[in-house]
């Protein structure tokens, strides 16, 4: 048997090195999908280190960084996950990864209270999101929907309503698209509270209740959101230009009519 020239076990060699950092990129993935972020983290750097998988490893390392600061609030995740995101060549980034740099942006600007400009930034993703499936498309909604609402809260009573109608028109053309978008289905209510059609927002919170049986595993979560949004906003919205004297009274009728919407529609 002949013996592999020494060239050639170089080539081999490098072969397999190029191979397992690859395989290290999918593990990030994996890793950050399972929210274990320290491993995560990990993994992107050791897939850096092959130019052909440099940059979508900066984007796992980024948003790793950014969850990890969402958890932690550590200053430091903040800036590890800008500079990032600072190396990235957009233009050598697949569709898949183009979308999740784009909420990483995002992501990053949320958490250092420009709203507005991560509003836009989700926003211009949406469309892409969508076209990378159920999850994506469920994340880029949330991020939107959020950084949306924390922005139209520090405007004034006309721009803020404005906002929130652009909102709702949105949210409510998302549901047409896919009935079981937990995401949709909860803010298109905050949007038509935001709005100041209160009783609009308790009809959307019913049809969002009733509609969460088909958001499948976010199914609970999209409940136990609603029920909050109803009794800490809507029931005292609905309430509140009534006289003290009625108030109270309301308050519970309308308490004990949610009660009965959630056990009919368990």
């Amino acid at each position: 048997m002949k013996l592999v020239s020494s060239a050639a076990l170089v080539c081999l060699l490098a072969s397999t090195s190029v191979l397992a950092r690859q395989s290290e990129l999918g593990r990030a993935r994996t890793l950050y999908n399972q929210r274990q972020f320290d491993a995560a983290i990990a993994a992107a750097l050791v897939a850096q280190q092959d130019p052909a998988t440099l940059d979508a490893a900066a984007v796992v390392l980024a948003r790793a960084h950014l969850e990890r600061y969402r958890e932690r609030a550590d200053p430091g995740d903040l800036s590890a996950a800008r500079t990032a995101l600072g190396t990235i060549r957009v233009s050598s980034l697949d569709a898949r990864d183009h979308v999740d740099y784009l909420m990483a942006l995002g992501e990053a600007l949320f958490f250092e209270d420009d709203y507005g400009a991560a509003a836009q930034l989700f926003e211009s993703g949406l469309d892409a999101a969508i076209t990378q499936g159920p999850a994506t498309a469920e994340a880029m909604l949330d991020w939107w929907g959020s950084a949306m609402e924390r922005h139209a809260d520090g405007l004034g009573r006309e721009d803020r309503e404005a906002s929130f109608r652009r909102m709702r028109e949105r949210m409510a053309r998302e549901l047409s698209r896919s009935p079981g978008s937990a995401a949709a289905g909860y803010w298109v209510a905050v949007a038509t509270r935001g709005a100041g059609n209160a009783a609009g927002a308790w009809d959307a919170a019913i049809a969002g209740w009733v509609r969460a049986r088909m958001a499948g595993g976010l199914a609970a979560k999209l409940r136990a959101d609603l029920d909050k949004l109803v009794l800490e906003g809507i029931i005292p919205d609905r309430v509140q230009l009534l006289s003290p004297d009625k108030r109270a009274q309301a308050e519970a009728d309308l308490r004990a009519d949610w009660a009965v919407v959630k056990e009919r529609w368990k």
